[in-house]
Parts: C-alpha cells; structure tokens; sequence
C-alpha cells in the first residue's frame, strides 16, 4: 500500500485540453465525473491512464462506456463518482447525505472545490472543457496514501 494518485476529471463537453496531459501525468487511473461529450474523449484521456466514466446530462443516454455511477474500493478508501445532477443542485452536504463513500467525486456545476466533512472528502475537479460562467477550466488529483484520501486541484490554462 503505496502512495496512489487518481486522476479527477469531469464536464469535459467534447474538449481535451493538451495541458490535461501534464496535470495528470503519472495518474495510474481517470475518474470522470459524467458531461463526457463522446467516446474519443475517452480514448484520448486513455492515453495517459485507464479510464472509468459517468454518464452526465448533456451526455445521451446508453453512450458506450459509462455508466450511472462508479463505486470503488482503493486500499481502503470507498470512492463514490456520479455527475452529481440525480441528486437535483449538488452541494456537498447533499451528496454527503445520499452516499456513504470516504470520497465522493462529482461535476455538473463547473466548479471545483475540495470539502473534507467528519473524515469525508467531497470533490468537484472543476470542468476540464470549454470555458463556461467565467470559471477556470481544471481537474483534480486524488491521492491515497496508508488509507487516507487527499486531494488538489490543477488548473487547465491551454
């Protein structure tokens, strides 16, 4: 039980930006929180590590390669990803009280945020697509280490 570090992606929209490559350089695995935009995001994002994807809103129904949501178990750490839209407008306290995940990863506002509640941690990597509400484009690192969950944010500027 090494240290590992996940790659946090989400609200993608169809774009990879060429700084993604870099921000999740030496990730040995992508979560995308949903809004992918199609399947050769998926491939491309594939090139730096395996990737695991949420269906989004903008995303059509049935869209090869996602799912509702992804439940994993990493040394320890219970990992919960979803695009955060089932839950109505996601706030951390929302999704804190629907699932019982050490980390729930989600998008669909186009903000990130890191929130750490009674040893949870709650994480939006912001949106990595086109710029959208005057918010920087960024995604997330996850990083497990000896059975606990950290997280930063890594801002996309190209």
């Amino acid at each position: 039980m090494g240290r590992r570090v996940i790659g946090l992606v989400s609200d993608t929209h169809g774009l990879v930006r060429p700084d993604i490559f870099s921000a999740l350089d030496g990730v040995e695995l992508i979560l995308h929180a949903g809004d992918v935009g199609g399947a050769d995001v998926l491939a491309e994002l594939s090139t730096i590590a395996p990737v695991h994807a949420v269906v989004g809103n903008t995303d059509p129904p049935g869209s090869p390669g996602l799912v509702a949501s992804i439940e994993r178990e990493i040394d320890g750490v219970r990992i919960h990803v979803s695009h955060g839209h089932e839950v109505g407008r996601p706030t951390p306290e929302r999704l804190l009280a629907e699932y019982p995940h050490d980390v729930i990863v989600y998008g669909h506002t186009h903000r990130q945020l890191i929130t750490r509640a009674s040893g949870r941690l709650v994480i939006n990597p912001g949106a990595a697509g086109p710029r959208r509400f005057n918010l920087m484009p960024s995604v997330g690192r996850l990083i497990i280490e000896a059975g606990r969950a950290d997280a930063e944010l890594v801002t996309l500027l190209m």
